[in-house]
């Protein structure tokens, strides 16, 4: 396959507060961050896709200048491009849109997105997905294992109880690798001091100029409709108030069983139910 674009969508991770190990002295500088945990693997399979594929790596973010050095490290490790989108990033489908937005506008739909498979406390992993309907692309996710094949992926995803399952992926696709699944490569020095000197290409994604299908009109508290039941029967106030109440109802009796075997039990729960119409009588 040529002209195959494969993307890297890596998440820039929160560099979180620095705290002098000697002293427990908090500093003010916090960084610049790298990638979150997942997003070093999220690279290393996207290169390998396409030199398997015969096509380029781009690396992409949705973030601000902090996440240049990040950037400079997916050049050096073998990207053939990166790309930083300052847009909106509020929740999985505003990403996605961003996200969407740069790669048509700089490069093109992209025939591979991988992503890192993010751990539920950072955040709710909704980006792929949304990102996916946008492509028209399937989606796959959890994955352990991701290889090119003839005009599809193969892949291994983790299920429950340690088990995995085998997919046939077709293109386009988006899918999200765990953290865990490959070893990422090290970037030899040259590169590296390439790749420091590089420049980081922007886009910026406007917020779209008409407000969503869901707007907030007001907050208050949850409070259920009414359920509407048909009126007591009767003619008098007594009336009405025995059917309400139910005074004269004829009722079964609350009785303790203790069965001494377990047959003695399932006999008593089926006759009580045959008593009551829920079983057939027995011929």
């Amino acid at each position: 396959m040529s002209d195959v674009l494969v993307a890297a969508a890596i998440r820039h991770g929160d560099p979180g507060v620095p705290v002098d190990p000697l002293t427990g002295a908090v500093r003010e500088d916090r960084g610049t961050g790298r990638a979150s945990d997942a997003g070093p693997a999220a690279l290393e399979h996207a290169l390998r896709l396409a030199d398997a594929l015969g096509g380029r790596c781009v690396a992409v973010t949705v973030a601000g200048a902090g996440a240049d050095g990040m950037l400079r490290e997916a050049l050096a490790a073998g990207a053939h491009e990166v790309l930083r989108v300052e847009g909106p990033d509020h929740d999985g489908a505003a990403t996605a849109r961003t996200l969407h937005r740069a790669l048509l506008e700089r490069h093109g739909p992209p025939d591979v997105v991988v992503c890192g498979d993010e751990p539920a406390g950072h955040g709710t992993g909704a980006t792929p997905a949304f990102l996916a309907a946008r492509l028209g692309a399937a989606q796959a996710l959890g994955l352990l294992e991701l290889r090119a094949a003839r005009d599809a992926l193969d892949a291994v995803r983790g299920l429950d109880a340690g088990r995995c399952e085998r997919l046939r992926i077709p293109l386009p696709a988006v899918c999200s690798v765990r953290a865990d699944c490959v070893r990422p490569r090290r970037a030899p020095l040259p590169a590296v001091l390439a790749a420091s000197r590089a420049g980081i290409p922007v886009v910026t994604v406007a917020p779209p100029a008409s407000p969503d299908a869901v707007r907030t009109v007001a907050v208050r508290p949850y409070r259920p409709r009414p359920k509407v039941l048909p009126g007591p029967s009767g003619d008098t106030a007594r009336d009405r108030m025995l059917a309400l109440t139910g005074t004269f109802v004829p009722r079964t009796p609350p009785r303790v069983v203790a069965a001494a075997e377990p047959a003695h039990a399932v006999e008593e729960l089926l006759g009580f139910l045959r008593a009551h119409g829920y079983l057939e009588q027995d011929r």
